[in-house]
């Protein structure tokens, strides 16, 4: 129940853009608008909101950073299992891949607020700092690699990247929001959270799903088996506290990015593929986080 509500955002997105005049050529200057401006308005003020606590956050991140290490080799050994490899075309798995272990975070930072408050938000915004660079970078080498494109210069226009990048530079110096911005920046973080989870709402496509089934079995488990499974295990050896715990094993879960398939799209690879495994992934994150957080609530009590 403390999901349904970031969910029903996405519904009403969805059926917005479906059934009522307010169709895609309405969503995705929205869509821009969250990416470009809102979103990473958010991201800035959630990183300085608080001192990082490096003695405190340092396990979370490297939690973190090993799931994410981890869930990219896997993604990346798709392609080198014998009994799978020859089925999968090179071509798609480039511009798939991402779908392995991208994250949506819309959606992470408005489970993570609801389920920790303040608390889960800052400590998602840590992982956000830590692994959005990874993940893009993972994310544009194979397309940059298969298509001849140059991956730096992609890296280097991500929003995203420079937010997060500038933000914890800024906190490590000691900087803080004046009180005088304080206000607008958090109505503009709250209009990030709604657009963003309806936005993601109206990107799903349900008439994109045709396409090669080992391949989108293979990063679909990636992203909500394996990576959750990954996580649990971090949690028991790094001993992370209730809260980061509750925190990455959210994260893990996530849908992934809604970003995926503009990113497939503007290096030139097959879009539409791509935005219906992004459709599918966001069907299956509300039914992966659930479980995955009852799961891991029943494992922690026992």
């Amino acid at each position: 129940m403390l999901l349904w509500p970031d969910f029903s955002l996405i519904l009403c997105g969805y059926l917005l853009c479906r059934f009522t005049p307010l169709n895609r050529s309405v969503w995705q200057p929205v869509e821009n608008l969250v990416y470009f401006c809102l979103f990473p308005v958010m991201l800035f003020q959630a990183i300085l909101r608080s001192p990082l606590d490096f003695q405190n956050d340092a396990r979370l991140m490297a939690a973190g950073l090993v799931m994410a290490g981890l869930a990219i080799a896997a993604t990346h050994a798709l392609p080198r299992l014998p009994w799978l490899g020859r089925l999968i075309p090179r071509a798609d798995f480039a511009a798939s891949a991402q779908v392995a272990f991208r994250f949506n975070s819309f959606i992470a930072l408005a489970v993570s607020e609801r389920l920790a408050g303040h608390q889960g938000l800052v400590l998602v915004a840590v992982l956000i700092g830590g692994l959005v660079p990874l993940m893009n970078i993972a994310a544009v080498w194979p397309m940059a690699r298969h298509g001849e494109h140059h991956f730096l210069r992609a890296l280097g226009r991500n929003p995203l990247v420079i937010t997060t990048c500038l933000a914890l530079t800024l906190n490590l110096l000691g900087f803080r929001v004046p009180d005088l911005f304080e206000i607008p920046l958090t109505r503009m973080s709250n209009a990030a959270l709604a657009l963003g989870l309806m936005a993601a709402g109206a990107g799903l496509n349900f008439q994109a799903l045709k396409g090669n089934k080992v391949l989108s079995t293979g990063v679909l488990t990636v992203r909500h088996v394996v990576t959750p499974a990954l996580a649990w295990c971090l949690v028991q050896w790094l001993a992370l506290d209730p809260a980061q715990a509750l925190v990455l094993m959210a994260f893990s879960a996530m849908p992934t990015a809604s970003s995926c398939y503009v990113l497939a799209s503007r290096m030139g690879f097959n879009g539409p593929y791509v935005a219906g495994l992004v459709t599918l992934s966001t069907l299956l994150g509300m039914l992966s986080i659930p479980l995955t957080l009852t799961l891991f609530e029943m494992g922690w009590r026992f």
